[in-house]
């Protein structure tokens, strides 16, 4: 996912490795700092943090940063965090500030707290090569918008695979085996992929530009870049054999990435009882589904006939439909505002980012008329016919895919966070607050009536909830439970229902981002907040009212949401 773990929705800053890194220190104190220097300080930072991480920069649009990767050498790394811990300390001196310059300061400490715990108390980079493969080497920026002529991207292109190689050497040294076989097997594919991407598909995106020495220019810096990538995955095939289990952060660890990066403080023990207490919720909404929709059949043959209705023109085409039919839905029942003119086009999802089902790729802040794009994954090819036809989605299930990740799911939302009035907010959209959102979108559409009624659809909308109990309930289990990867993927089976392509992938992709409970955890807070919000305020008819307002603060950590607009000192009853 913008936010310090996707760093936008596309980079997600994935989960930790077994290594029990120390937890940073607290910054020392400074003096008190004038009200008056918080802006350009905020300004000065921003400034600091685009050229500490140019790839971050360059997803959000600040393409003079074109072409360069971050620092990963230990240096680099050094250099980061002790910015970092710099942010916490001397945000923290401001005093005296309004109410909107207090929660911008407030906002900015809790990201650099969250981006600190990864790369310190996590050790991701020495632990996870998720750090570096959702970190900045995809270069689908350069080729899928359109912010500039094919000649000016494909040099930027040029500039950054020169770069990969150095970066390449860096990650190889500071990747410590043994790593759990998850891991391994996540970092083959990835960086595998990218070698197969930057000599495939990347090359042939600017096929047409006729300039011969730039042409030849871009082939040889590409091959350097995708042998590189392939180095790395042969290295990572070599450690298959001494492959660990020992993925798992540890109960006190994970409640400190709940606190550090989403800024819930909650035992585990709390953080277990409500996500069961929405599973149990869904499960008994399922049977009553289930029987109108496929009655005197069971559970398991009300979701193989949900499945079995495959979209005819396949999903990639029937996303393209579903995307004018939801704006119109949310229009007529006048759930939120949709700013801009802003498109979403629908594409299949390149071969190096496949681990999700379906993502989504906005433009930044910075970007002017760039669409975003919206990709659906085909399942792998490796897996047996009968696997790959479950991995399909049913239509009614495609149809809250296509809500969460478009309208009014995370496209609407990035259309209101790119118009924030904070630069803090449109920059920085965090994992809990943008899947939050996008994962209490699929609810509230069909509590404002999507499908009219229509069981199937119903199911179809359950079905993604269950998805995301099990990966809230499967974290927990995971890292904080001693649940093992196979004991996730039969839960994702049997208590959400999901088959067996699906539960496979959900606990292994549970073991490297730790965070994807975020999806519940966000959805659930929202939920609440939305409840208390509206009571006061008429109930349903002020739906749109606090929709615009929840999504007009960017993607702040959900309680600093919760305090500004329930004024509330400190916020309590979360979820």
């Amino acid at each position: 996912m913008k936010h310090a773990l996707f760093a936008g929705i596309a980079c997600l800053a994935l989960s930790a490795g077994t290594a029990m890194a120390a937890p940073a220190p607290a910054p020392a104190a400074t003096a008190p700092a004038p009200a008056s220097a918080w802006k350009p300080f905020a300004q000065a930072t921003i400034d600091r943090w685009l050229a500490i991480d140019p790839a971050f920069a360059v997803y959000q649009g600040a393409h003079q940063y074109d072409g360069k990767l971050p620092d990963w050498s230990e240096a680099g790394l050094k250099a980061r965090a002790d910015f970092l811990r710099s942010v916490i300390r001397d945000a923290g001196a401001f005093t005296g500030l309004s109410p909107e310059d207090a929660f911008e300061r407030d906002y900015l400490v809790q990201v650099a707290r969250g981006q600190l715990f990864w790369l310190v108390d996590a050790d991701q980079p020495h632990t996870n090569p998720a750090f570096y493969v959702g970190g900045g080497l995809d270069p689908n920026v350069y080729v899928s918008r359109d912010y500039a002529d094919k000649a000016t991207r494909m040099k930027a292109m040029i500039a950054f695979f020169k770069a990969v190689p150095d970066a390449a050497r860096n990650i190889r040294a500071n990747l410590k085996a043994p790593m759990p076989a998850s891991f391994v097997k996540y970092g083959v594919a990835g960086f595998g992929g990218f070698g197969e991407y930057y000599r495939g598909d990347a090359r042939a995106a600017f096929a047409d530009v006729p300039d011969a020495a730039l042409q030849a220019e871009f082939k040889a810096a590409s091959e350097a870049a995708a042998a590189a990538m392939d180095g790395i995955a042969e290295w990572l095939r070599t450690q298959q054999a001494s492959a660990t289990q020992d993925f798992a952060l540890g109960p006190d660890r994970f409640a400190r990435m709940v606190r550090e990066t989403e800024g819930v403080d909650a035992s585990i023990d709390e953080l277990e009882r409500v996500g069961r207490a929405d599973l149990k919720r869904n499960q008994e909404a399922l049977k009553a589904a289930c029987a109108r929709f496929a009655p005197g059949q069971t559970i398991p043959q009300c979701f193989d006939k949900l499945n079995a209705d495959k979209p005819a023109e396949g999903p990639v085409a029937a996303a393209a439909k579903q995307i004018p039919e939801l704006t119109a839905f949310v229009r007529a029942k006048d759930l939120a505002t949709i700013p801009g003119t802003e498109q979403a086009l629908v594409r299949e999802s390149p071969p190096y980012n496949r681990q999700n089902s379906a993502y989504i790729d906005p433009p930044g802040p910075f970007e002017k008329g760039i669409p975003s794009i919206y990709y659906i994954s085909p399942p792998d090819p490796a897996w047996s016919p009968e696997k790959q036809r479950d991995y399909i989605p049913g239509k009614d299930d495609l149809l809250f895919t296509s809500v969460h990740e478009v309208m009014p799911g995370h496209f609407l939302q990035f259309l209101h966070s790119n118009r924030s009035p904070s630069w803090i907010g449109r920059l920085f959209v965090g994992y809990a607050f943008a899947e939050g959102w996008a994962h209490y979108t699929e609810e509230m559409m069909w509590e404002a009536g999507l499908g009219d009624g229509d069981a199937g659809v119903h199911v179809g909308q359950i079905s993604n909830a269950l998805l995301r109990n099990c990966r809230y309930l499967s974290a927990i289990g995971l890292h904080a439970r001693g649940m093992t990867q196979a004991q996730s993927q039969a839960m994702f089976e049997k208590e959400c229902y999901q088959t067996e392509g699906t539960a496979e992938q959900q606990a292994a992709r549970g073991t490297y981002d730790p965070a994807y409970l975020n999806y519940t955890l966000g959805k659930l807070m929202i939920r609440k907040l939305r409840a208390d919000w509206t009571a006061p305020r008429g109930g349903r008819a002020a739906w749109k009212a606090f929709h615009d307002e929840f999504l007009s603060y960017g993607g702040p950590p959900i309680p600093l949401v919760r305090q500004a607009m329930m004024h509330e000192a400190a916020p309590h009853a979360v979820f």
